[in-house]
């Protein structure tokens, strides 16, 4: 008896459909459920009528936002509808809500006690250009040598363009100390790199005047570096950021 109790308080989709419902009937839709495949079809208006497709889950998931993509083309506006525990939990997430506007999706917070949160409109959205994030992006694709990272990458020290230009000064320092002036013309951001010491890497001699420090002959024992560099690094300006 105790199991079948449990059983019957677990609560199911159709829980959702009469909020949802009075929801969209408020904004004078005539709705009805389960119509060839959809959760919920609401109608409103003469010939051609505006169409909205409702998508039922207790929870945010793949499957919902894969079952709204593939009823986009069937009508005008997707719904999602979704139980809401409180004010946290992957409905809430600001990334959810991004997903929703970049693809066009109205998502419904439904709680426990039929109350509907518009969580995000049903509207065309474009994301406004980060034109500084973009411009860090370009610059650091440009400014690796080669292509040093393998894709996906996550238990390793990423190469990234700042950790190869501190492998060539290292290299550089590899059979002594040397001035900066000497290094600058092959890696215009050495005086930076080798005053910054990011990794540790090096030690200031006099001024001007830098040497390899334990931690630098280790990387260049991990990160092997070439007799001579393939070629000259371009002058990166701050990225120490990507170091």
């Amino acid at each position: 008896m105790r199991e079948k109790s449990r059983r019957r308080s677990v609560p199911l989709e159709t829980s959702l459909y009469a909020p949802v419902k009075r929801f969209l009937e408020r904004k004078g839709f005539e709705v009805k459920g389960e119509v060839c495949g959809c959760d919920l079809v609401a109608l409103r208006g003469e010939e051609p009528p505006i169409v909205v497709i409702g998508e039922l889950k207790l929870a945010f998931s793949l499957e919902l936002v894969l079952q709204g993509v593939n009823r986009t083309a069937a009508c005008d506006e997707i719904w999602l509808a979704v139980r809401t525990t409180g004010r946290t939990g992957r409905v809430r997430d600001p990334r959810v809500h991004k997903l929703c506007r970049l693809l066009g999706f109205g998502l419904l917070g439904v709680s426990s006690t039929g109350f509907v949160d518009v969580l995000v409109e049903p509207k065309p959205w474009r994301p406004r250009r980060d034109m500084p994030r973009r411009a860090r992006l370009v610059r650091e694709h440009r400014n690796r040598h080669g292509d040093p990272a393998l894709g996906g990458s996550t238990r390793s020290p990423i190469m990234t363009a700042y950790r190869q230009q501190a492998l060539a000064c290292a290299a550089a320092l590899a059979d002594g100390p040397r001035r900066t002036s000497d290094i600058r013309p092959t890696i215009p951001n050495a005086p930076d790199i080798l005053l910054r010491n990011v990794y540790g890497w090096f030690t200031r001699v006099r001024r001007g005047v830098y040497a390899l420090t334990p931690e630098g002959a280790s990387a260049l024992t991990r990160w092997p570096q070439p007799v001579k560099p393939s070629g000259s690094f371009v002058n990166a300006g701050h990225i120490a950021s990507l170091a």
